[in-house]
């Protein structure tokens, strides 16, 4: 609970102020009835007179105003405080989520994630907002209608005594079976928002493998799991809410009987029995409230367990202990110094393996080698998207954990092997390089990355609305606006990770012309499967199995590098058969 009170105390009067205006209705509840027995008993039996009974009525209606006031202002601050404390919760684990390493990532599913900051917060804030409305009315009603029971008649309050325990036993079967139940309800909506979330992101792909059938089998799966789970948790609200209605009845009818019994001996007054019904319900009623707030508890314990299990996860990369936060990437150089890694601990065989390689400022290097040979590996190492296992890697001549995270990521452009758009305009996805570029300075990025002729052919230019993920674009396109967005960073180390894969071969010469001409003081790592896109490069590394095999030029890797030539002549035997 530590955890929770700083998103308390911003709304700390929210949560005073509704409990208090909940007091005053509960207040007016106890007061009602004995308003209506001394109407009955005194005004109308007893003879007052109408001038009594008036006064009593317009009692009962400013008591009414009042509990109406009192009901108005409780809900409105219980939303208020409930509906601001899940706004920052949800501020500050949406804002923990984005300090996650990739590995942390890897750990959780996003549609989980997704769920946990939206359903799972949404739980919390409502059993805020139960609390606020229930918590002091339902123990307040019961404990003044209890008051006011024995203090009319305590033998007649002793019946309520007896159907106490009944009671009690079916709030504690609440709280003994429903929290697992919705723990697992709420793991089965995990389930059903990944299955959705997978679908809708590649509906293209299931639509050309014509798999909806599959998938509609799938979600349906997962959508009877759901329901399934659901029915499990809530039969303790079927088989609990009417023994309780039950208990509340047979005691209702008890009341009746004995009072009734007691009025004909002349031991009671009507009115008395009247308000005394009405006591009876009020308890009844209050402890069904109290059962309503456990069970809505044990969903929201469920909930807050698995916010805490995110903000409990330890982000195993962060430059807390970084030497030279202020320092920023100057001139770009980079080296490897026996530099090893794999991504599962627990795996035996390294992704790299002792790494030596040292790149100078300004150079173009390519990397080639066969899948799975540790490429796109080697250079996510460089903006610490991952932490070398061992060995370490420099920038500058600075080991790569004594930067800042933000100074050195700014310092590297990197066009991963998927290209990410966003929903938005040409021009608000490019500007993710630089908020303040003017369109000069886009134009320019765009006609390097050979953007700018397909943008401009375009109605709205780079005003055009991109689908979500650039879906209306080719892949050849969104791989250009991807590489447009990185260099209006203005990089000192540029990482192409074969983003120029969808791209042909003529406009591919043009951006790696355009590429000298304009980046000649930025290093420049070209990721590649084809010898083409790297033949020109100043060096080109060759890795296998993890291991450097080969560097050097085009020329002296065609002699020295037999992994390399073997590359190269697979690849001219597929254009000489094509």
């Amino acid at each position: 609970m530590r955890r929770y009170w700083k998103y308390v105390k911003p709304y700390l009067s929210a949560f005073i102020i509704g409990p208090i205006f909940m007091i005053v209705e509960v207040i007016g509840e106890v007061a009602m009835p004995l308003l209506l027995s001394k109407i009955i008993d005194e005004g109308i039996i007893g003879g007052r007179g109408a001038s009594y009974i008036i006064a009593m009525g317009i009692t009962m209606v400013v008591t009414a105003l009042v509990m109406m006031a009192g009901g108005v202002g409780g809900a409105f601050f219980a939303v208020k405080a409930s509906s601001g404390f899940a706004n920052d919760l949800r501020k500050d684990l949406f804002r923990h989520i984005q300090k996650f390493s990739f590995n942390n990532i890897d750990q959780y599913n996003t549609g989980s994630l997704i769920t946990r900051l939206t359903n799972d917060i949404t739980q919390l804030q409502n059993m805020i907002q139960m609390i606020m409305r229930m918590a002091l009315r339902a123990p307040g009603m019961l404990i003044g209608a209890l008051i006011m029971a024995f203090a009319l008649n305590p033998r007649l309050a002793l019946v309520i005594l007896c159907v106490m325990p009944l009671l009690a036993f079916a709030i504690y079967n609440i709280m003994r079976i429903a929290f697992p139940r919705f723990t697992a309800m709420q793991k089965k909506l995990d389930a059903l928002n990944i299955a959705t979330q997978e679908n809708l992101t590649n509906i293209r792909v299931v639509k050309s493998f014509v798999r909806e059938q599959f998938e509609e089998d799938k979600f349906k799966k997962a959508n009877t799991d759901l329901k399934d789970s659901t029915l499990k948790a809530v039969k303790v609200i079927i088989f609990t809410m009417p023994l309780m209605m039950t208990a509340m009845n047979i005691t209702t009818l008890a009341v009746v009987w004995f009072g009734g019994n007691q009025i004909i001996a002349g031991n009671m007054d009507t009115g008395v029995l009247t308000a005394f019904v009405n006591y009876v319900v009020q308890i009844l009623i209050s402890l069904m409230m109290v059962s309503m707030i456990i069970l809505n508890s044990s969903r929201s314990l469920a909930s807050a367990r698995r916010i805490n299990e995110i903000f409990n996860t330890e982000i195993d990369l962060t430059d807390e202990s970084a030497l030279h936060k202020d320092l920023s990437v100057q001139h770009g150089k980079i080296e490897f110094r026996g530099v090893c890694f794999k991504y599962y601990k627990n795996n035996e065989k390294w992704v790299l393996d002792n790494i030596d390689l040292v790149i100078n400022p300004g150079e173009t290097v390519g990397i080639i080698g066969s899948t799975g040979s540790g490429k796109s590996s080697l250079v996510q190492l460089i903006p610490r998207l991952y932490d070398a296992d061992c060995g370490e890697v420099l920038v500058d001549d600075v080991n790569v954990m004594d930067y800042s995270l933000k100074n050195l990521r700014s310092g590297v452009g990197i066009v991963l092997q998927k290209n990410v758009l966003f929903s938005g305009t040409i021009r608000e996805n490019l500007k993710w390089g630089d908020e303040s570029a003017d369109d000069d300075e886009m134009y320019r990025c765009a006609e390097s990355a050979q953007a700018h002729g397909f943008i401009s052919s375009f109605e709205a230019g780079y005003d055009t609305e991109l689908g979500q993920g650039g879906v209306n674009l080719s892949g050849g396109q969104k791989q250009r606006l991807c590489i447009a967005r990185a260099l209006l960073k203005k990089p000192k180390i540029l990482i192409l990770d074969d983003s120029t894969s969808a791209v042909d071969t003529a406009t591919e010469a043009r951006i790696r012309e355009s590429f000298r001409n304009t980046l000649k003081g930025t290093t420049k790592i070209i990721i590649a499967q084809r010898i083409s896109s790297v033949i020109d490069a100043d060096r080109i590394i060759v890795l296998d199995d993890g291991k450097i095999v080969g560097t050097g030029t085009h020329e002296e890797l065609m002699k020295s590098c037999e992994a390399y030539s073997e590359i190269y002549y697979s690849q001219m035997d597929k254009k000489v058969t094509a």
